[in-house]
C-alpha cells in the first residue's frame, strides 16, 4: 500500500490515531521506533528546533525537515504548514507542491485568524495540486475558533461546525479543533462536523480511550513533547552546570535504544 494511502487508512480505525508530533529527523526516527504509525510535524516545535518562535521559520527550512524525515522514517509522515505560507489561495500552490516533493503525504493548514473563506479556498487548490501529482493528500483542517477564541465560548461550537462545513466542502479529510476538551461538546461535534474528527493533548482533554469511544479519530501531542525534551535539557543542563555530576544522565535509566543503531544514512 504506498504511503498515502496508508495514512488515510489510519484514520479510519479500529484504533485511535495517536501522533507524538516531531520537530527533526533524530525526533521522528525516535518517535517511529517507538511505535508510531505515522509521524507530523508540529509547527511550533520544528521553529524552536531552528531557534525560532512559532510561525516565523523561513519556509525553506520547514521543506528541509520534512525532506528529512521522510529520508529517515518509513511510515506516512504529515507536514504542519501552519497558514500554507500563503495569504490567498493562488499563492499556496507553490508552497504545497514543495512539500508534496519533499515527500509528505498529509498536511495540516490552518484558518488562524483569517476569513474561514480563505482556508476553504486553500484547500481546494492543495486538493487539486495534490490530485495532479496523483497523491491522494490527507489534508487535516485546523480550526482556532475555541483556541484562539475567536468567538464568544457560548458561539464557539456552532462556529466551528460552520468553519468545518466549509472546509468539508473544499475537500478537506478531517478536522482539528484544538482546545476543544469538554467530552459532551466533543461527541456533539464528531457528529456535526462529518468527518474524522482530530484533537489536541491539552490539560482536561480525555485519554485516547476515552476519546475514541466518543467516536474521535485522531489525538495530537502539538508542541507538548518538543516542550518536554526541552524541559528535561534545561532542567539537566542547570543541574550539572551547578554540580557537574555525571550521573544526572543516566538517572532515571535511559530507556531510547542506542541512537546510532538507530539512525539511516
Amino acid at each position: 500500500m504506498s504511503l498515502d494511502r496508508e495514512f488515510a487508512a489510519l484514520h479510519a480505525g479500529p484504533g485511535l490515531l495517536v501522533l507524538p508530533n516531531a520537530w527533526d529527523a533524530g525526533s521522528a526516527r525516535v518517535i517511529e521506533a517507538a511505535g508510531a504509525q505515522a509521524i507530523a510535524t508540529s509547527s511550533a516545535a520544528v521553529s524552536w528546533s531552528y531557534g525560532y518562535p512559532d510561525e516565523t521559520l523561513p519556509f525553506e527550512k520547514l521543506v528541509a525537515t520534512v525532506a528529512e524525515i521522510v529520508r529517515i522514517v518509513r511510515i506516512p509522515v504529515s507536514a504542519d504548514i501552519v497558514a500554507g505560507y500563503a495569504a490567498d489561495a493562488a499563492s499556496v500552490e507553490e508552497p504545497l507542491t514543495r512539500i508534496l516533493d519533499a515527500g509528505a503525504v498529509g498536511v495540516n493548514i490552518e484558518d488562524g485568524r483569517d476569513a474561514p473563506e480563505i482556508l476553504a479556498a486553500k484547500i481546494e487548490r492543495a486538493r487539486s495540486v495534490a490530485a495532479r501529482k496523483g497523491i491522494a493528500l490527507w489534508i487535516n483542517a485546523r480550526t482556532d475558533v475555541y483556541l484562539r477564541g475567536l468567538v464568544p465560548v457560548a458561539e464557539a461550537f456552532g462556529e466551528s461546525v460552520r468553519r468545518a462545513a466549509l472546509y468539508r466542502q473544499a475537500g478537506a479529510d478531517s478536522i482539528f479543533v484544538p482546545a476543544l476538551k469538554d467530552p459532551d461538546e466533543i461527541a456533539r461535534m464528531v457528529s456535526a462536523v462529518g468527518l474524522p474528527l482530530n484533537l489536541l493533548a491539552w490539560d482536561g482533554v480525555p485519554d485516547a480511550a476515552a476519546l475514541g469511544k466518543l467516536g474521535v479519530r485522531r489525538l495530537s501531542a502539538g508542541g507538548w513533547l518538543a516542550r518536554a525534551a526541552y524541559n528535561r535539557a534545561y532542567n539537566d543542563a542547570r543541574a550539572f552546570l551547578a554540580e557537574g555530576r555525571v550521573g544526572i544522565f543516566t538517572s532515571p535509566e535511559i530507556s531510547v535504544p542506542p541512537l546510532n543503531d538507530l539512525m539511516r544514512r
